[in-house]
């Protein structure tokens, strides 16, 4: 993330995620969340900074704010490897993504698309956070829209 309070106060008050620790300054040492970053990141990361959030589903979402961060010219790159987006359930669709957009966000696809049209209301968009950030909106639960065959009718 570029700014890490602004995306705090985005996930926050947007998406209605909750905010279990503050933005907290990390530093390559010895100490033990040290060595457990240089395990990941290997050496000469230096410092970032880092929130932890929850998803009103319990989903622990972590947001990184490092000094070398680097905002891509085109950020989704979805053939590349790795999670190009998440999902999260509103029902609601239209009303959450009008708030992303007047947020600062923006939608990648115009309208919200219907997964069984003119046979069940589930219903999605694809949006991108003012970070830029790719999310999805489902109005119903994940396990409802795949069960039934999405991918079939």
């Amino acid at each position: 993330m570029p700014d890490l309070e602004a995306a705090v106060k985005f996930y926050t008050e947007v998406l209605g995620w909750y905010l279990i620790m503050p933005p907290t300054d990390v530093t390559e040492d010895d100490s033990a969340i040290g060595v457990m970053c240089t395990d990941v990141f290997g050496a000469g990361w230096k410092h970032f900074r880092i929130a932890h959030m929850s998803t009103g589903d319990r989903i622990g979402v972590e947001l990184f704010q490092f000094d070398n961060q680097e905002n891509p010219e085109d950020n989704f790159e979805y053939w590349k490897t790795g999670v190009f987006h998440f999902c999260v359930q509103d029902p609601d669709v239209e009303g959450l993504a009008d708030k992303i957009v007047a947020a600062g966000g923006k939608r990648r696809m115009k309208e919200p698309r219907y997964y069984y049209p003119g046979e069940k209301p589930y219903r999605m968009i694809y949006m991108e956070d003012p970070f830029g950030n790719i999310l999805e909106i489902y109005s119903h639960s994940y396990e409802l829209h795949y069960s039934s065959g999405a991918y079939t009718g």
